[in-house]
């Protein structure tokens, strides 16, 4: 009896285990395709040569990739302020240049000093007259009210005032004086001022002829009864710029001042700061309209 080979013959891989080897069909006496082997042995050792290789290459690409990361690390940091480091040594970044803009200046000219257009004749050259020095029928100063009373103007100004002003006024080139009266709950004040053609006119006006010795004549009028004619009165003097200013200040029921009287000083008081505010302004006036003509 004789028995045959069923089935399929198995299949040989050398790349599956297990597998089972083929048998040389030439012969039947059993012995292994060792040429079959020896070519099967040489394949898969060259597959195994170029895995390697291609994985060596894999790994130094890796390797590359990670040391340029490190030196852009090192180089850059997480710094985002930092620039690169190699540029030339005659490069920069753009924009890092210390060229300053070529504008052209567009900041406004220094403000004119109000006090250089009051200081001399010359530059001094708006109206002036007891309206625009002293305008309106009431003046309010903080929270007190004078009622207006008579105005006068000479360019004799010995004529309007009293002790050794007339002198001192006259010797010092006074041109022009200005009065004003003002008054509330029976005490009444006259404010005098002066005018010059410079500065130092003025200056040296004021400096001679002291607060004590010198005075402006009481003005009264215009709802202002008389005042300080025989009676101790309180006068002040002062200058500022080419002008310089005084007032005489009492009751007008001719009772004497005495240093408890606080409401009087407070007007002489309300009234010279009233003067040099009135001359300041003069000076604003000016100054805004020259720098409005530059």
């Amino acid at each position: 009896m004789s028995y045959g080979q069923g089935g399929p013959q198995s299949q040989w891989d050398p790349w599956k285990p297990n597998s089972q080897q083929p048998w040389s069909s030439g012969g039947d006496d059993g012995t292994p395709d060792w040429a079959a082997l020896a070519e099967a042995s040489e394949t898969r050792t060259k597959r195994r040569k170029l895995l390697f290789i291609g994985g060596g290459a894999l790994a130094t690409v890796a390797v590359g990739t990670a040391v340029a990361m490190a030196v852009v690390s090192a180089n850059g940091g997480d710094d985002p302020q930092a620039g690169p480091s190699n540029l030339p040594a005659s490069a920069s970044v753009p924009g890092s240049g210390s060229a300053e803009p070529s504008f052209e200046p567009t900041s406004a000219p220094p403000p004119l000093d109000p006090k250089d257009f009051i200081s001399s004749a010359k530059k001094d050259t708006a109206p002036l007259s007891p309206v625009t020095l002293f305008p309106g029928t009431r003046l309010t100063m903080g929270d007190t009210v004078y009622k207006k009373g008579a105005t006068a103007d000479t360019t004799n100004c010995a004529s309007a005032v009293g002790g050794n002003l007339p002198k001192v006024l006259t010797a010092n080139g006074c041109t022009r004086l200005i009065r004003a009266s003002y008054a509330k709950d029976g005490i009444a004040v006259t404010v005098g001022v002066a005018v010059f053609d410079t500065e130092a006119q003025a200056t040296k006006a004021r400096t001679e002829a002291g607060s004590k010795k010198s005075l402006v004549h009481s003005l009264p009028g215009k709802g202002i009864k008389n005042f300080c004619d025989a009676a101790i009165c309180r006068t002040t003097t002062n200058a500022y710029g080419r002008y310089a200013y005084f007032t005489i200040s009492g009751f007008t029921s001719g009772k004497n001042v005495t240093t408890k009287d606080t409401k009087v000083f407070g007007a002489g008081d309300d009234l010279a700061q009233f003067a040099f505010n009135q001359i300041h302004r003069r000076g604003e006036a000016q100054a805004s309209a020259a720098a409005n003509h530059q």
